[in-house]
């Protein structure tokens, strides 16, 4: 009996790490973390957060202090007026901050429920599918292969079974159980059948005492590092410029606490304080939005990574295929009846186990009321290593015989005549696969025991009527797909041929059998095959795996529990309809409707998310530059403050808070895989920050020296600029075309609408800050609207340049540029 039968559950973490193969010198707690969550179910265990502390967090959080500092300095010299405003928008906006997180994670946890795990249990006499959660101790369980244990237990009789404790013990090899053998939750069956009574359930188990001791871990996509690299340039800049400020201003002798006080909500203004809020909505939305269609995204991070997703490792059996498999025109050996081949296959099934193929040669019996005059005596599953059933089974007269099914080699090999009979069957075989027909190998003991070859049966599995729609649709986003199967070359290049695949299939056994020394030779191949025959599971992750060092963003299909670790591999594991446990919890996608279609719904909602995204931070680094330089220019050439703390944190909690929005905005589709250009992105950013900085500098100039605006209107005027000039920047960035070339979603008017339209009314009517009446107003957003156009076409040009396209002011212009740059 395997160490783990004598764990006790009762233990501290060193004693619980050594108990699990580990020592303090050995793993350490992120490596037992990673373990514990390498099936997800540190991700699909819903979180109990206490609403109050998550509000505080919000009010007391890593970017609010800057502001929550002005309201105490505001205190400290008497400014009452700044301090009941700052503080109540910071309210305002910690309650606005608590609840759209909110919404979306309870919205998230909501989709993740649905891959809560099931069990087989018997209640009532009858077996049924009950959810994990609702398991009790005395409960009889049904485990099969692929299923992830939902319970502590003890086996019933059963035939020894190999169960995969890696999660729990890190070993490397399945451990054998038998009879009498306590298992454990978390672990998987990888061969065998067997019942269990459960003894412990939910966190009462030894998986869940033990996950109870190590924290969660957070996933952090190349998007989100890239966005969060940008987040820090933008602080690193904000400090930069204000201690400037600060430096100046002393020294022109303003007092120390106002001062700092500007300071503090100019850093606010300049901080992405909405960018983490943006990120986690639109990663929200975009997982309610897949879930409609039948895709639940077990890790948000996945979507943004399948907007850059370039190539698609794709199952065949019940992917590509529809799975509704029937029987052709059997093959029968000389003196063999096809009825009986049929009866004998089907005495080799179980329907109680719903496999498609078991279901299917059953229902190919003409009579199936002649099932009853057999008693199984005993049953052994399929199983990936034996790739045969078999069954001992007793006929009315008592004679007991055995009968047993599968891959036809297989069945081959167990035959006492297997030299006389093995051409004519091969060639059967081959002549099966070039009509994509899978072969089906059948055999019977006689009254001597040895095994007599009946036949083979035929089964076909047409393709699904969208799948190829489905390929070609991928192809067009620049995402190819090779199929990846089990089956015969021959019958992977006839389905690829239907499929509108290409004809180049590679043997995966020629991976088993090249030398691991000269492995890296295969890889060209690899990268140009369109797709694999006869692949084992270890196969599966060493495709991904060289596909991955080939600088390729790989997503991978599959369905049984041998396919977990290439899933867990790929930088996007889709779990298709209708897997196994394992794999669905190795997953990042997992399809609840048959088919690849869906998939292509996610291609495009990702890249629309990453172009919500790019638009955002492009708007961002401009409206930072904008307020941060603009700012530091007017104090050091016109000797003043251009704007009050008041305005400045109008500016940040309002502009911000509306881009929340962006999340539910229309975006386009890239036709490409996406990928961060952080020369590209930060380049156009800077130069159009830059020509706002001019515009406002200008307005500044003409309001104090050619209007001669008393000097207490100013800041308001400019106010007025910064906030409605920031709520039309979103919409020349959002598309990379004309602004009008793409009508904006609705939240996104009325969230930019509004807090230009509260802007306006404050400026207008003097509300907490100095009035400048209607006509001065009016004329501030005309100026604005007027730069908005300018910035537009000017970003146009940008984009021509760094894309190294033909700009609309001429060819000639973009010629002269490359050469400048070369």
């Amino acid at each position: 009996m395997n160490n783990t039968n004598v764990l006790s559950s009762d233990l501290s973490l060193p004693d619980l790490m050594k108990q699990l193969g580990t020592s303090p010198n050995g793993l350490n707690q992120t490596e037992v973390e990673s373990r514990l969550s390498q099936y997800g179910y540190n991700e699909l265990e819903e979180k109990t957060v206490n609403p109050l502390i998550e509000f505080l967090s919000y009010f007391w959080g890593p970017i609010p202090w800057m502001i929550e500092a002005a309201v105490i300095l505001s205190a400290l010299v008497g400014d009452w007026t700044d301090f009941g405003i700052i503080l109540l928008l910071l309210v305002g906006n910690s309650v606005i901050g608590f609840w759209e997180e909110k919404s979306a994670g309870d919205a998230v946890a909501a989709l993740k429920s649905q891959l809560a795990l099931n069990a087989t249990a018997k209640r009532e006499g009858h077996w049924t599918t009950v959810p994990a959660r609702e398991l009790v101790p005395g409960d009889i369980i049904r485990l099969k292969i692929g299923d992830v244990l939902p319970a502590d237990g003890r086996l019933l009789d059963c035939d020894p079974l190999k169960i995969d404790q890696a999660s729990l013990t890190g070993e490397s090899l399945p451990v054998t159980h038998k009879t009498g053998d306590q298992v454990y939750s978390g672990s998987i069956l990888k061969q065998g059948q067997a019942e269990a009574v459960v003894n412990a359930t939910g966190v009462n188990t030894f998986f869940g005492k033990t996950a109870k001791l190590v924290a969660e871990t957070d996933n952090v996509s190349h998007f989100q590092k890239a966005v969060l690299k940008i987040g820090d340039f933008l602080i690193i800049a904000a400090i930069a410029l204000v201690g400037i400020i600060l430096f100046v201003r002393l020294y022109e002798g303003d007092r120390f606490f106002s001062l700092l006080k500007f300071c503090l909500v100019l850093t606010v203004a300049s901080v992405p304080v909405a960018m983490p809020t943006v990120l986690s909505i639109s990663m929200a939305v975009g997982a309610q939005n897949l879930a409609k269609k039948d895709v639940v995204v077990t890790r948000l991070s996945s979507i943004e990574e399948l907007a850059g997703m370039d190539m698609l490792c794709s199952d065949k059996t019940g992917t590509l295929t529809l799975n509704q498999l029937t029987l052709g025109d059997p093959y029968t050996l000389e003196g063999v009846n096809a009825e009986e081949m049929i009866l004998a296959a089907a005495l080799a099934s179980q329907s109680e186990n719903e496999d498609p193929i078991d279901l299917t040669v059953i229902a190919g019996l003409k009579d199936q009321t002649q099932l009853q005059e057999y008693q199984i005596l005993h049953f052994t599953p399929f199983d990936p290593v034996s790739k045969r059933t078999e069954a001992q089974v007793q006929d009315q007269n008592g004679k007991t015989f055995n009968v047993a099914k599968g891959a036809p080699q297989v069945i081959l090999s167990l035959v006492v005549n297997t030299a006389d009979i093995e051409g004519p069957v091969n060639q059967v075989i081959e002549d099966y696969a070039k009509k994509g027909y899978r072969a089906l190998g059948v055999a019977r003991t006689n009254d001597l025991g040895q095994w007599q070859f009946l036949g083979i049966l035929s089964l076909f599995d047409p393709p699904r009527p969208d799948s190829k729609i489905t390929i070609e649709a991928a192809r067009r986003f620049g995402v190819p797909v090779k199929m990846v199967t089990g089956d015969q070359v021959l019958i992977a290049r006839e389905t690829c041929r239907q499929l509108g695949l290409g004809q180049n299939i590679l043997d995966a056994e020629m991976l088993r059998n090249t030398p691991a020394s000269q492995l890296s030779n295969l890889n060209d191949e690899i990268e140009q095959a369109d797709g694999f025959g006869q692949v084992f599971p270890e196969d599966k992750y060493h495709i991904v795996d060289v596909l991955k060092h080939r600088g390729h963003i790989v997503g991978m299909t599959g369905d049984g529990v041998n396919d977990a670790p290439a899933l867990k591999k790929a930088d996007v594991g889709i779990a298709v309809s209708g897997a196994t446990d394992a794999a669905r919890a190795a997953a990042d996608i997992v399809l609840l409707a048959p088919g690849l279609s869906v998939i292509i719904d996610a291609i495009r909602l990702s890249r629309q998310i990453f172009a919500r995204m790019t638009s955002y931070t492009i708007y961002r680094v401009i409206e930072t530059i904008r307020v941060l330089v603009f700012t530091t220019l007017a104090i050091l050439f016109f000797n003043s403050y251009p704007l009050t703390a008041v305005m400045i944190v109008f500016l940040a909690l309002l502009n911000d808070g509306a881009l929340v929005s962006i999340a539910y905005d229309r975006a386009p589709t890239s036709q490409t895989p996406q990928s961060w250009d952080m020369t590209r992105t930060l380049g156009i950013s800077a130069a159009l920050g830059l020509i706002c900085v001019f515009e406002t500098f200008i307005l500044y100039y003409l309001a104090e020296k050619v209007f001669t605006i008393p000097k207490d209107l100013i800041p308001t005027l400019v106010y007025l600029n910064l906030a409605v000039g920031g709520m039309m920047t979103i919409y020349a960035t959002r598309v990379e075309g004309h602004f009008w070339s793409m009508k904006p979603g609705k939240a996104l008017l009325l969230s930019t609408g509004t807090a230009a339209l509260i802007s306006t009314l404050m400026a207008i009517f003097g509300i907490f800050i100095p009035g400048i009446g209607f006509p001065w107003t009016a004329a501030s957003w005309g100026y604005g609207f007027i730069w908005f156009l300018v910035i537009d076409r000017a970003k146009l040009g940008l984009y021509a340049i760094f894309d190294r396209k033909e700009p609309i002011f001429g060819k000639k212009y973009l010629e002269r540029w490359q050469r400048f740059r070369m």
